[in-house]
């Protein structure tokens, strides 16, 4: 489960780089993430050659890949605000 404060490793053709979640877009009283979900995020940390830069704030879809396990995946973007 995600919810706020938690640490995700992001990896995808770009690149590497680690997001802390800050929010969860949505009602007021949503305490974790679900499928399909936004948060804003903050990078912490980027280990390759990325247009997005450290301690940039992005918003991110969750998304589940496969319903038989638990593997997400993280659709980023920038200046979407």
């Amino acid at each position: 489960m995600i919810q706020r404060w938690t640490h995700l490793n992001v990896t995808d053709n770009n690149g590497t780089w680690e997001l802390m979640c800050i929010r969860i877009i949505g009602s007021s009283n949503h305490r974790y993430t679900h499928i399909v979900d936004i948060i804003v995020a903050v990078i912490k940390e980027i280990i390759s050659n990325m247009p997005l830069e450290r301690l940039d704030i992005i918003k991110a879809v969750i998304k589940c890949d496969n319903f038989l396990k638990i593997s997400f995946s993280i659709i980023i973007g920038k200046n979407i605000f």
